[in-house]
């Protein structure tokens, strides 16, 4: 299990959605609220940080799990959402134009070389922790723990 640090005030509870599990809600096409989050015993968080989501057969069967479990804690209907073929975590050869304007905007520097070194989740992440309509706080935590400065 991946976990960041500037996720540490709520992995060992699992109180938010961590950005592993985010990453394969992504993955999968399933929006997931963090009311829906709080509807699942600590066990079923668990289950869905720890089960893989990469390999088609694996990301359908992630889908069809979190489908079953959304529906009998919440009784509704998961939410889809489309799947990004070409999703910006997955591309090293470019630094999303959102990104960079947040980290121009925090006075940080982010270089193609530095993006190309970072895994598909910590560009997830802060391909996620960038984006509007996010608060943002964790983002200046993610740089300097991806040594992005």
């Amino acid at each position: 299990m991946v976990f960041f640090e500037f996720e540490s005030d709520f992995v060992d509870s699992l109180r938010c959605i961590p950005m592993q599990v985010r990453y394969k809600l992504d993955t999968c096409g399933i929006k997931f609220k963090l009311s829906d989050w709080n509807h699942l015993t600590k066990e079923e968080r668990e289950a869905l940080v720890e089960k893989p989501c990469s390999t088609e057969t694996e990301i359908q069967a992630y889908r069809e799990d979190l489908q079953r479990l959304i529906s009998q804690r919440t009784g509704t209907q998961a939410t889809e959402l489309p799947i990004d073929p070409h999703p910006g975590w997955l591309d090293a050869t470019t630094v999303p134009a959102n990104l960079k304007e947040k980290v121009i905007e925090l006075g940080l520097r982010l270089t193609l070389q530095q993006w190309v070194a970072l895994t598909p989740l910590q560009r997830f992440a802060l391909i996620k922790l960038s984006g509007p309509g996010h608060d943002n706080e964790n983002f200046p935590k993610a740089m300097a723990e991806f040594n992005l400065h």
